[in-house]
């Protein structure tokens, strides 16, 4: 059986339980509390050296992307239905794989740097903090997460997510131009890899970030009414939290559009 290791609310935990739910693929699954501090055990750092999550274990074999686990299990598992076959298709899903990479740092950026950084500087000290940001294997991820909560959306790091996620947004409404979904009239991978993203920005109560890009809206609605949706992100979010999560973010989200109407010109 293959093994996840995976934690509730990480938005590259979700695309994974996702994609795995559209399969309909079985998994042990083995939680891990980042707020504990989980991820930086030793054994577990044994199979993901950079601590994050989530990581698949097939046998011998140990993936620890979420990108790469996705097209995995859809290849090994499931002839590739969820890859386009189509050459220009099949890059263009390629091609938002890839971009994950940028979409993930600018959510995990915005994340911290409002709703997250409230309940993180509520309930840890200064010295605590920077003994969190000292475990991070990579000094660079050690030093924006500090960043990210010594100075919020004055971080250096809000515009690079803002840049990124304008641009990942006015491509996706534009792919979704005369279909319900990225792949045309089938849902395919690459729906199922933005699909954590976009959602976490409405729990932020960000949702304003695509009023000019009308076609995201229903998007998100539709994957809302899918099972695997309930099953992968609804399921595994804490009572009450969700509430909280959208009032701290919805109380910066002025000064987020502000800045967000500076890029969209």
């Amino acid at each position: 059986m293959l093994t996840l290791y995976h934690a509730p609310t990480s938005v590259c935990s979700q695309k994974v339980r996702i994609g795995l739910a559209i399969i309909g693929l079985e998994y042990d699954s083995r939680v891990l509390n980042l707020q504990k501090g989980d991820q930086f055990d030793p054994d577990y750092m044994r199979l993901n050296r950079d601590a994050v999550v989530p990581t698949l274990v097939d046998g011998e074999l140990v993936i620890t992307e979420s990108s790469l686990i996705l097209e995995y299990v859809d290849r090994e598992y499931n002839g590739a239905a969820l890859m386009p076959s189509e050459r220009a298709a099949k890059v263009a899903a390629q091609s938002w794989l890839l971009r994950c990479l940028a979409v993930h740092a600018a959510i995990n950026t915005l994340s911290f740097s409002t709703a997250m950084r409230e309940s993180i500087l509520a309930s840890q000290t200064p010295e605590q903090i920077e003994a969190l940001a000292a475990k991070f294997p990579d000094p660079v991820m050690g030093a924006k997460r500090k960043d990210l909560l010594q100075n919020g959306l004055g971080s250096i790091y809000v515009g690079q997510a803002l840049v990124h996620l304008h641009r990942a947004l006015a491509d996706m409404d534009a792919a979704l131009a005369g279909a319900p979904w990225l792949g045309g009239e089938t849902l395919c991978i690459c729906d199922i890899a933005l699909i954590a993203y976009i959602d976490r920005l409405e729990r932020l109560g960000m949702a304003g970030l695509w009023a000019g890009f009308p076609r995201i809206t229903p998007w998100l609605a539709a994957w809302r009414e899918t099972s695997a949706y309930h099953t992968a992100i609804e399921a595994h979010v804490p009572a009450g939290s969700a509430e909280m999560m959208r009032a701290g973010g919805s109380k910066y989200w002025p000064e987020v559009r502000k800045r967000w109407q500076e890029i969209s010109g």
